[in-house]
């Protein structure tokens, strides 16, 4: 077995801590800026946003919930009460998948770590895929 080079590890250890003390402000200021949009829109504005249309409805609620980001626990919690508005299952889907899986708060940060490159193609396919998985996760429901 071999030794544990401590002189590596505490370089290591530097690296990891001077990296996310850089992030640090960046990942604040995301979370503040996430919890000012979610606030500052009203619910009675998703009755008015979500017309019926499922293709609209679901192009909506994935653009919403790749702008407002956030746990998923609080998107199921928003997900019931679309579904209490007689908000439609797909646009409901839709808004939760993207609200997990793309970021467009976060972007610039996600860039800044990954690279601008992979986080623009990431967040694309995120929100074309929570789409086709709107329809998709509907369809299986109701073949059910």
């Amino acid at each position: 077995m071999s030794k544990l080079n401590y002189s590596k590890l505490k370089t290591v250890n530097k690296k990891t801590y001077l990296g996310l003390s850089d992030m640090l402000p960046i990942i604040i200021g995301m979370i503040l800026l996430v919890s000012i949009i979610t606030i500052m829109i009203p619910a009675s504005y998703y009755n008015v946003l979500f017309d019926g249309n499922i293709i609209f409805d679901s192009i909506k609620g994935a653009v919403l919930g790749s702008i407002l980001t956030g746990n998923p626990v609080t998107g199921y919690i928003l997900g019931n009460g679309f579904l209490e508005a007689n908000i439609s299952l797909i646009a409901i889907t839709s808004f939760i998948v993207s609200w997990v899986t793309v970021g467009l708060v976060q972007l610039p940060a996600e860039s800044l770590v990954l690279g601008k490159v992979f986080a623009f193609y990431r967040n694309i396919t995120a929100f074309m895929m929570s789409i086709v998985v709107s329809f998709l996760t509907v369809l299986i429901l109701n073949l059910i």
